[in-house]
């Protein structure tokens, strides 16, 4: 079979009981009821099956379907990890190289967490604000309301006040404008410092050297959690290069996988990973996978929100 259903997660814990339960997650409770459904209806293959699958060393299972975690987290370690060795499957797990090296807060976790933190119509303001401060002093970018007008567009899970924050303070304004409006609003809306919820947030080396030894396999996400497909060519290159050396010893550097950091890659991304040996590369388009036609270095993915107990969108998907 070549159709093969892969599953996004990202942070997973318990809400409820957690210091932050607005953030976006799915409940620990909800990722057992969904890991029990999956393993009924599906078959759960391993990384090392999809590239062998890939490559025509073997045919995949009928209604495969592969778990993919983002960004990792630590929640991969307590919640995730016990419930995947109790149903007896491999989970494959994308860790941007800083998170475990400088212990410094990802600017994507700073977002998560504001949002988390705050009222959205209010940090908005306060962005704008903050937007408006900075232009002109050093730093070029079009006027404020522009930039809402064009950024500010809902998707299938925020309203667009949300996407405008994201996007402001992932990717749009220049690097070091993003990082000191998004370290003021987590002082004022987050309560902690970033270090503090950098050493609480993140697997660690010891951690990920368990998962691994545990079977679970371990891929690369970019090493500052960039946008790829937005960077200059050179810093680019740099980043992968560094998420690489920090990842040597939990990957094969001749046979790696790629999970891009937002979905953002671009052709320039594509050449420099396939010659730095990557095999397969993962994406956020939403659909399922056909290993007979799609690009191994463009493999989509379905949100567990896609799946029960959540919802049934992944049947909307099936052919």
């Amino acid at each position: 079979m070549s159709k093969l259903y892969i599953s996004m997660y990202h942070y997973v814990r318990d809400l409820k009981h957690s210091r932050y339960p607005e953030i976006k997650g799915l409940d620990v409770s909800l990722f057992r009821q969904q890991i029990e459904f999956m393993k009924e209806h599906f078959s759960i293959v391993t990384m090392e099956q999809v590239i062998d699958a890939v490559e025509r060393k073997i045919n995949l299972p009928e209604n495969a379907l592969l778990l993919t975690f983002d960004d990792g987290y630590a929640d991969n370690y307590t919640f995730v990890l016990p419930i995947l060795e109790e149903f007896g499957v491999q989970g494959s797990f994308f860790i941007p190289g800083k998170t475990f090296t400088t212990h410094q807060l990802l600017d994507v976790n700073k977002v998560h967490y504001i949002l988390a933190s705050a009222d959205v119509f209010e940090l908005v303001e306060d962005l704008k604000n903050e937007m408006d401060r900075y232009r002109g002093l050093e730093f070029d970018y079009a006027p404020t309301e522009e930039l809402f007008h064009q950024y500010a567009v809902p998707n299938r899970f925020d309203i667009k006040e949300t996407i405008f924050v994201k996007r402001m303070l992932q990717t749009v304004l220049p690097e070091k404008v993003r990082n000191m409006i998004s370290s003021k609003l987590f002082e004022k809306y987050v309560g902690v410092t970033e270090e503090q919820l950098a050493y609480e947030l993140y697997l660690t080396e010891d951690q990920i050297r368990t998962m691994k030894r545990h079977g679970m396999f371990i891929g690369v996400h970019g090493y500052d959690h960039y946008w790829l497909g937005n960077l200059e060519p050179e810093q680019m290159k740099k980043d992968i290069s560094m998420a690489l050396d920090t990842l040597d010893e939990f990957i094969d550097r001749k046979h790696w996988v790629m999970n891009y950091p937002y979905g953002s890659y671009n052709a320039e991304v594509l050449d420099y990973i396939k010659e730095q040996g990557a095999c397969l590369g993962f994406t956020t388009d939403v659909r399922i996978a056909d290993l007979q036609h799609d690009s191994p270095l463009e493999l989509p993915r379905l949100d567990c929100n896609d799946y029960p107990p959540k919802s049934e969108r992944y049947k909307e998907l099936i052919e």
